[in-house]
């Protein structure tokens, strides 16, 4: 804890670039899934196929991916992009599975009423179909955001990890205060992050809560 103290600087500067590549594949990775996810949601073999290539991709080995993306797309080996375009493999894998089943979750008859109303299929989607799905995908969003939180240390293995880093270097220096400075900053990031978006989905979606004040009674005269 003390090595975490007096390097705080150093650390500081590792969270900045974990935090870029952690965010930036989950935000790609959203702006891929939603569209796709809405698309192939009801066409069952579409979906099928979708989910089985999105598994696929989420098996992966993560070193292995990170070590062939620069050959197959002719990057440097030490380019932070690698690990970019890699994790957002990993999020879009996992965000094309959620936003389907958050679409389900949306009760038959709202989506009904939506029809009858004369709501086109984007208009359904985007104004009532999508809002209502919010608590289930913010629940996947939130996985996301720590599995790719935890994955970008393993960049640091081919020198780009942010955080993790302080992993290799620890190692390599057997100093097992930075080691374990790497781990509390990794899992503070996660905790934040995770209940970051545990309190925007509660402030997104406030149907979900009861309500904790009850009406006073009126005393009688």
């Amino acid at each position: 804890m003390s090595w975490l103290i007096d390097n705080f600087d150093v650390v500081l500067g590792y969270t900045k670039t974990h935090l870029y590549l952690s965010l930036v594949p989950l935000l790609i990775g959203l702006v891929i899934a939603i569209p796709v996810g809405t698309l192939v949601r009801n066409t069952k073999w579409v979906r099928r196929i979708t989910l089985t290539v999105a598994s696929i991709a989420f098996t992966l080995p993560s070193l292995a991916l990170f070590v062939t993306i620069p050959a197959v797309l002719g990057l440097p080996v030490l380019d932070p992009l690698n690990v970019v375009i890699a994790l957002t493999v990993y999020s879009t894998a996992l965000l094309v599975r959620a936003v389907p089943e958050a679409l389900d979750s949306v009760p038959f008859a709202v989506v009904d009423s939506a029809e009858a109303m004369g709501f086109s299929t984007l208009r359904r989607a985007v104004a009532v179909e999508l809002p209502l799905a919010l608590p289930v995908l913010i629940a996947n969003i939130r996985v996301v955001t720590v599995t790719n939180i935890s994955l970008v240390s393993v960049g640091s293995v081919i020198g780009i990890g942010g955080l993790g880093q302080l992993f290799t270097q620890g190692y390599q220096r057997d100093y097992p205060d930075q080691i374990f400075a790497g781990i509390i900053s990794i899992v503070f990031l996660a905790l934040i992050f995770d209940a970051a978006l545990y309190l925007l989905g509660r402030r997104l979606t406030p149907w979900t809560r009861p309500n904790s004040s009850s009406p006073k009674k009126k005393a009688r005269t």
